[in-house]
């Protein structure tokens, strides 16, 4: 990222690495609710017709919030949190850790990084993640919207039984369901997110509009995390709506696309925009604002380690 001094020691790759995947379990500590509600609205609709009356029972942000509380609970805004701080811990450590490292390739170690250089870094690192971490996903996108099984029964008992159950039930292929759509959403993620972030901070210093603090930080999360929804939110409502079918329900995220097209219309697509504002909104301020902190903090205690006096 932009905004360190000459005088600063750089962070290190390693600090880099686990000041990303921590500073994102701090964020979805926050903001897991948002991202259930934003489950629940996208998965809205995709029933029968015959159902419609009987599933659509979620109303905005914190209609659906206190429709989940009242029905199932407060906990139930939680479900899926181990697999989601799973996920986290390996995704961001790579998309957002090693994007830093991944300017730096393509520009052959040269400070000067273009706007088409740091959309390849951020296509590279998001696809990356995904590879690594979409089980953890799969897992958690099942939790969130497990509330679907009749008679009050749950489709998965813990995480362990989630990883267990879709790899007996669906192949270890299941597992890594909605791949390619995911990949194509963190493309589009990590350049919007860490693309917007990076430009709006080095303008916001090259211009001295602000200093190289929390509201410089503050500032450009919330632009980045605005851009991101806008333009990530069609490809997450499909990849949402795949990864949590059942066996054989559509033959591909195309094909899951098209269906949506055909029987909701256009509009499908952006179901629980909202809720993914607020939420990507949200976590990016606690997640970029956390990270810049976890950085500057892990960066002074090795340099204070490596000249104590």
């Amino acid at each position: 990222m932009v905004g360190m001094k000459p005088k600063d020691m750089v962070p290190s790759a390693a600090v880099k690495f686990f000041g990303a995947g921590t500073a994102a379990c701090i964020a979805d500590l926050v903001t897991f609710p948002l991202d259930t509600a934003k489950v629940r609205l996208q998965i809205q609709g995709e029933t029968h017709k015959t159902e419609v009356a009987s599933a659509t029972k979620y109303r905005g942000v914190f209609g659906t919030i206190t429709t989940m509380v009242r029905t199932e609970g407060p906990r139930s805004l939680y479900n899926g949190l181990v697999a989601g701080l799973q996920r986290q811990m390996s995704f961001a450590s790579v998309r957002i850790g090693l994007y830093d490292s991944m300017k730096q390739f393509y520009t052959r170690g040269t400070e000067s990084a273009g706007i088409v250089t740091r959309l390849m870094a951020g296509c590279t690192t998001g696809a990356m993640a995904v590879a690594f971490a979409q089980p953890t996903d799969v897992v958690k996108v099942r939790f969130q919207a497990q509330v679907r099984v009749a008679d009050g029964g749950r489709r998965y008992n813990s995480t362990l039984d989630a990883y267990k159950t879709i790899a007996r039930d669906e192949g270890v292929k299941g597992l890594w369901k909605g791949c390619m759509p995911n990949i194509t959403r963190n493309a589009i993620v990590n350049c919007a997110e860490l693309v917007t972030y990076d430009m709006i901070k080095e303008l916001i210093l090259k211009y001295d509009l602000m200093t190289d603090n929390l509201p410089c930080h503050f500032t450009a999360a919330f632009g980045a995390g605005f851009c991101t929804t806008v333009v990530a939110s069609p490809v997450d409502v499909v990849k949402t709506r795949f990864m949590n079918s059942g066996a054989g329900q559509y033959s591909s995220a195309v094909n899951c696309a098209l269906t949506m097209l055909r029987n909701e219309g256009p509009t499908a697509f952006y179901k629980g925009f909202m809720p993914s504002f607020l939420r990507l909104g949200s976590w990016n301020i606690v997640m970029f604002v956390t990270y810049e902190q976890i950085k500057r903090g892990m960066t002074r205690a090795q340099q204070y380690w490596e000249s104590p006096f």
